[in-house]
């Protein structure tokens, strides 16, 4: 049934799938608001003074997830050099439609955890195994079983003697520390998983400060900046303990045998915060760059909870701020905008405009507030990345009117999601790097990992002969 609301000219009809749109637009545009930021942060700190309380960080511990063991060889370091409180929850792996695919990411947090530990300065032990069921519970006694101040003192070496599946060492570790109960392992989780549950998150190696979180070692520089504003950074002269590794730029004219695959979607913040920078860097590198675009996981089936949602816009509109990218005025384009986009995609790499027209559209739906759901927000969209809109109108209307079979466009954006899948990812956006002989040489998820694109880059390069001459 059509739902109708008042505006300033007048009234409007509006069918709930795009009243829904709507809102969720308009509700996002202002949570994602720098102002609206810094007035959560305003309130926090008001609160904390007002109660006279120390700045007090929570940490959520997940034993056998690769990133919390990274983010545990931290924990010492980020005590001992800001004026805060620490407290440790232990908690479970995020389940139900907090989670897409289990398995795959349960993967990735082992290898793409040893990718990024040594840029970082860490250590990870392990590779693609996942460590032993009883070593993982073996763990999770030990750690059950510290204090603060135990668990600050051991929870390194018993993640490494975890992920290095080091039974004996391990071992010694519960002798030396103690073990808890099953029952006690079981009620530190559960209080874990509760609180986490109170502050609405769903997964582990995550940081939470007034009001706000931070994943892992990849968001821990946004925390330091914070606390640093605060005036409880003890060593300010010094560089951040857990900064983003610079993207460094590649200079070498053999970089054009390299090809980068990127899989982008068309409603994907992340996507948004990253496209334009990822074909900049590309063109600048001279390496072949190849757009992969997938549909959107809620349109392909899988669900996703209000808390993931909300954590991965701000997040978005986070990096965002600090990439220096425009980012935040934001339309939704789920659904027959995202659809309609991509049934002009072959058409626009037919014409060499692919990439203006993903670029406009992602530029139009999180920047511009542009409404895509309309012929008027389309048309802009089509004719911002050079292309005629006469002719996209024919080509949408030939679309809409084939209703039998697999479209074209959706052929191809279902053999990128198998590609996605093979290659062991599944979100966007993500990457893929192809050395000259077209082998895998770097699968890896998440705009923050373009930095690792380009020291695989460099590496790739490093191990190719020198031409002659």
């Amino acid at each position: 049934m059509a739902q109708t609301f008042k505006s300033q000219g007048g009234a409007a009809t509006m069918d709930p799938s795009r009243l829904l749109r709507w809102l969720t637009s308009k509700v996002m545009t202002r949570v994602c608001a720098p102002q609206r930021l810094q007035a959560r942060r305003d309130k926090a700190e008001a609160a904390r003074q007002r109660d006279r309380a120390a700045h007090v960080v929570e940490y959520f511990h997940q034993v056998d997830d690769g990133y919390s063991y990274l983010a545990a060889q931290m924990l010492g370091a980020l005590v001992g050099r800001y004026g805060i409180e620490l407290e440790v929850h232990l908690v479970s792996a995020p389940s139900g439609n907090n989670v897409a695919e289990p398995e795959l990411l349960t993967r990735l947090s082992r290898v793409d955890a040893a990718l990024i530990a040594p840029h970082y300065g860490l250590g990870f032990p392990g590779g693609d195994e996942a460590p032993a069921p009883e070593l993982v519970q073996q763990a999770s006694a030990i750690l059950s079983a510290q204090s603060l101040s135990g668990f600050l003192a051991c929870a390194a070496e018993v993640g490494e003697a975890l992920w290095a599946g080091n039974r004996v060492r391990l071992q010694a570790l519960a002798d030396q520390w103690g073990s808890a109960s099953d029952d006690r392992l079981a009620e530190r989780i559960a209080a874990g998983n509760a609180r986490r549950r109170q502050l609405k998150h769903y997964s582990g190696g995550m940081f939470f400060y007034g009001n706000e979180w931070y994943w892992g070692v990849d968001r821990l520089y946004h925390l330091e900046r914070r606390l640093a504003e605060l005036g409880v950074d003890h060593l300010p002269a010094n560089p951040l303990l857990a900064a983003r590794p610079p993207l460094e730029p590649i200079d070498s004219q053999r970089a054009g045998s390299l090809t980068l695959e990127f899989f982008p979607s068309l409603r994907s913040p992340y996507t948004a915060v990253c496209f334009d920078r990822v074909v900049e860097f590309a063109r600048d590198a001279g390496i072949k760059l190849v757009l992969r675009p997938v549909l959107p996981m809620v349109m392909r089936g899988v669900p996703a909870t209000r808390e993931k949602g909300m954590y991965i816009f701000t997040d978005a509109a986070r990096e965002a701020r600090a990439a220096g990218v425009a980012y935040g005025d934001f339309y939704d384009p789920i659904g027959d905008p995202v659809r309609r986009a991509y049934a002009l995609y072959p058409w626009a790499c037919e014409q060499g405009r692919e990439v203006e027209l993903l670029s406009c559209f992602l530029r139009a739906a999180f920047t511009e507030g542009v409404n895509t759901n309309k012929d008027r927000g389309l048309r802009y969209v089509v004719e911002q990345a050079g292309l005629d809109w006469q002719q996209a109108q024919s080509l949408l209307a030939a679309n809409a009117r084939s209703s039998h079979g697999e479209r074209e466009w959706e052929a191809l954006l279902e053999g990128n999601r198998e590609a996605l899948y093979a290659a062991g990812l599944w979100g966007v956006p993500s990457f893929r790097l192809l050395d000259q002989s077209g082998h895998e040489r770097l699968a890896v998820w998440g705009q923050d990992r373009l930095w690792l694109v380009a020291r695989a880059i460099q590496q790739l390069l490093a191990e190719q002969p020198e031409p002659a001459g």
